[in-house]
């Protein structure tokens, strides 16, 4: 029998055998269902709309399920009008409202055809679970009316009647957009985001608000949201990258409308001290347009440029704090001749094309003047005084890690490190070496450490600078490419010195032997697993495919982003793994008003269907189970009272 402390606390929640047997047949019932769907997300960054429309359709699944469950009963039309309206209801609703078409049969119709769509989305839950998802105040009248029986007359008088009552007492609005509620939450049963929320796209943090609001979803960090993550932990080298990357797309409605960071004093910087400069290589990106705070294109350039020149001077101080990171050929301010205009990247040397740097001392490249770090002092302040910010990036941190192995599917956003003979690549720390999972490991405490431990801590500043080495550092398993070539772009014409290698893994992986090696290596079945990837777009127009070594590995960066679109072709995948099979839904650039419905491919079958039993929660359900059967033994045997 299991300790009897453990059964004392179990029997608080379960004081009699009734109660615990109850629970008993219920956890036994729930692993005989269906497996609820999953859907996996990478590389966001920041496209709000996109995104949450993605979200709101299932990925076109609701779309799918309302032609199966009406068939040729409604046209394509009325198909589509139903469709938007579970995915924006309010919206919907005004439209038909000042149409004149929020007629009172359009609403009892409406009413109908949602619930149907309900029981379809539902069926593979228990009552239970369906009801903890009802909206609150119609509980009870949608749990009813979802189990109506329309074959006994009596229950249609009464399902009119309640139906009747909704309209009469002017709540069937209300009423609708409950129902379209449910159907999106009940459409995804888990929802994993495998990295990369952050930059290029307008809103990040409108997408953090709906993640935020949704019932269950994982974070795999990606090396965006770890610099995000180091710049709300003080971190400077982050806090300039973050707010660099920010500028040079245009992003000022998600720095000061979203988090609040005050950037008039970057604007008056930069102004001041390039205000003969056109700044002309810092040109934003200008792929959306602000909606809140519109900055003149001209401004936006001196601004970028200011806080490259900074980050590039705090990076190298980064470097020099830690020759372990083997990063010192980085230091690139320091190998500029400033009397030649030219700059030495691996041994050669090569033209500047900008050398107006007014800020950069040739004696001393990595110094900031006094008015940097006054700078520097406000954004650090700014970002770590952001109360939206933070509510953010704490639930980035109590819902994300590097990695997640969940039904034998193993997530991470970027690579694991390896060398070219198909080994795993180490990190050597404090003495010890870390590589394959054991990396992995040290990299969450690290991330950690760098957020909740105290300013005092004599480990916080070496976490902080890693949060940075994380971004750009060649063994990172979020970056995966041999170095971070920012000052080239911004100053060298020679595209070769543009390029930047990327790890082994990418070529070893696409083969089935090695992936093999990372699901071992992660305690994974070589045979019905999976990794899966983000990262690394997937360009389907030059003929490569999201599915490689033989199905084994799925990458589902496929460019969400409006910037990798044009290299692309699409707009991005979403893995959806249901009961039945596993399926790809292959985006359209998204384009508002537009039909925008995904298509889905199915990519795997499963070979009988997937119940819950099956899965790591069924596992859990077992173990659960077990020690409820020890708990009513404990209760039958005398060794605990009953509390009746």
């Amino acid at each position: 029998m299991r300790d009897v402390a453990y059964l004392k606390l179990l029997a608080r929640e379960y004081p009699t055998v009734k109660a615990a047997c109850s629970e008993i047949i219920n956890l036994t019932a729930i692993r005989g269902l269906p497996k609820g769907t999953e859907y996996f997300f990478s590389d966001l960054h920041g496209e709000h709309e996109a995104f949450i429309h993605l979200l709101r359709s299932s990925s076109g699944i609701i779309r799918e399920k309302i032609k199966e469950t009406f068939g040729y009963v409604i046209s394509e039309e009325e198909e589509e009008e139903l469709a938007n309206l579970i995915y924006y209801p309010n919206k919907v609703l005004n439209q038909m409202a000042l149409a004149g078409r929020n007629t009172e049969d359009w609403r009892r119709i409406t009413i109908y055809r949602l619930l149907q769509i309900c029981k379809v989305v539902s069926s593979k839950y228990t009552r239970s679970k369906v009801r903890k998802k009802l909206p609150p105040d119609f509980a009870y009248i949608v749990d009813e009316m979802l189990h109506v029986d329309y074959n006994a007359d009596n229950k249609k008088i009464y399902y009119s009647e309640i139906v009747r009552s909704i309209i009469d007492i002017d709540i069937a609005d209300e009423f609708i957009c409950a129902l379209c509620e449910l159907i999106q939450n009940l459409t995804i049963d888990s929802l994993h985001i495998i990295g990369d929320i952050f930059d290029r796209g307008p809103r990040a943090d409108l997408i953090m608000n709906e993640l935020m609001n949704f019932h269950d979803v994982d974070i795999q960090w990606g090396n965006h949201d770890i610099s995000w993550m180091g710049a709300a932990t003080g971190n400077l080298a982050c806090i300039c990258n973050v707010l660099r990357i920010a500028i040079s797309y245009n992003g000022f409605d998600v720095l000061e409308d979203g988090y609040g960071i005050n950037l008039r004093p970057l604007s008056m910087f930069a102004a001041n001290v390039y205000r003969d400069d056109p700044c002309q290589r810092f040109a934003p990106h200008i792929l959306d347009q602000n909606i809140y705070d519109a900055v003149d294109p001209g401004l936006a350039a001196k601004m970028h440029k200011a806080i490259a020149i900074i980050q590039f001077k705090v990076e190298g101080q980064i470097i020099k704090r830690h020759p372990d990171y083997e990063m010192d050929h980085r230091r690139l301010l320091e190998q500029v001749n400033f009397e030649k205009g030219t700059v030495t990247v691996d041994e050669k040397e090569y033209p500047m094309l900008d050398m107006k740097l007014p800020t950069v001392n040739p004696k001393d490249p990595l110094a900031l003047t006094q008015e940097e770090e006054e700078l520097l002092h406000t954004l650090k302040m700014s970002f770590r005084h952001s109360v939206l910010l933070h509510r953010h990036i704490k639930f980035i941190y109590s819902n994300g890690a590097m990695y997640k192995s969940y039904n034998h599917n193993l997530l991470y956003h970027g690579c694991i490190p390896m060398k070219k003979d198909g080994s795993f690549d180490a990190i050597h720390f404090r003495g010890h070496s870390y590589s394959g999972k054991s990396l992995m490991d040290l990299i969450n405490k690290m991330v950690q450490s760098a957020y909740s431990l105290p300013e005092s801590h004599p480990d916080k500043e070496k976490a902080r600078d890693f949060m940075w080495y994380l971004w750009c550092g060649a063994k990172s398993p979020l970056f995966g490419k041999d170095k971070m070539t920012t000052f080239e772009h911004y100053f060298i014409e020679d595209k070769s010195t543009h390029k930047e290698t990327m790890n082994p893994y990418y070529q070893l992986s696409v083969k089935e032997e090695y992936c093999d090696k990372i699901l071992k290596e992660f305690g994974l079945p070589t045979k019905g697993a999976h990794i899966i990837n983000g990262h690394v777009p997937v360009k389907l127009k030059d003929g490569e495919t999201p599915v490689k070594a033989g199905g084994k590995l799925f990458i589902i960066d496929g460019g969400l982003s409006k910037a990798y679109q044009s290299k692309t072709g699409i707009a991005g995948y979403t893995l959806i793994y249901n009961s039945n099979h596993l399926a790809l839904a292959e985006h359209v650039p998204f384009c508002p008003g537009e039909k925008n419905t995904p298509k889905v491919t199915i990519v795997e079958k499963m070979k009988s269907r997937v119940m819950v039993g099956d899965t790591d929660l069924g596992k859990e359900l077992e173990e659960r189970i077990r020690d409820l059967k020890e708990l009513v033994s404990a209760y039958r045997e005398g060794v605990l009272k009953e509390k009746v």
